[in-house]
């Protein structure tokens, strides 16, 4: 290979370096932060697809206690039919807020690398606003999982209650007292749900707050 051969490979492969080089440049921190923060969303994309259903579920399962409460014994055959329905709707619930739990689970191994990345940032202000952002996430997710295991408690005492219906010789005050046991845990997942949309809304003020000091922009 002659010397003027040998010059121009060099230069080839100099070139190709630089060029490989900035294509594997390493992301800031801001950039990495960003990147987190949009995956979370993507992650928790079948959470929110999750809502709807669960509602109209609820929905359908309160229609039908509403009408076993109005039936009399005399029409047992329809009080067991509508029961049965009831618990299957309280099964498909199960199912759904599985999915949703799932989806949340995603969102918080996405969300943890954000650890090892907001201490990194160079802005004060940034830091400042990221530790705040990552607080109230963590939260939230701690949010979620009490709002999971008391939905789930709803569930079981909703099928406690339906089985309890289809018993021609249930003593009344068993089922008022499974009624109220019921009651108590609804209002028990209510103030969990309140509680997860509320840090839900303080991390997307936060998360707001963060983009703008840092000049970004949600894709989502």
């Amino acid at each position: 290979m002659s010397l003027k051969e040998k010059y121009g490979l060099i230069l080839c492969l100099s070139v190709l370096i630089v060029i490989f080089a900035g294509c594997t440049k390493e992301k800031s921190p801001v950039e990495k932060m960003y990147d987190v923060l949009e995956k979370v969303v993507s992650a928790e994309k079948e959470f929110e697809e999750q809502q709807n259903p669960l509602v109209t579920l609820e929905k359908k399962e309160k229609d039908i206690y509403d009408q076993i409460i109005k039936l009399g014994m005399k029409e047992y055959d329809q009080i067991v039919k509508l029961s049965d329905e009831a618990i299957l709707l309280a099964d498909e619930r199960k199912a759904l807020m599985e999915k949703e739990t799932n989806s949340i689970k995603e969102s918080q191994k996405e969300f943890i690398k954000a650890r090892g990345i907001k201490d990194k940032l160079e802005d004060r202000d940034l830091t400042k606003l990221a530790n705040e952002l990552y607080e109230i996430m963590m939260e939230r997710y701690k949010a979620h999982e009490a709002l999971y295991l008391e939905y789930n408690e709803a569930l079981k005492n909703d099928k406690e209650l339906y089985e309890m219906f289809k018993n021609k010789n249930l003593p009344l005050e068993d089922l008022e007292a499974q009624v109220n046991k019921l009651n108590a845990t609804y209002k028990r997942v209510y103030n969990a749900n309140e509680k997860f949309n509320m840090l839900t809304e303080q991390y997307n003020d936060k998360k707001l707050s963060f983009y703008k000091q840092a000049g970004l922009k949600s894709s989502k």
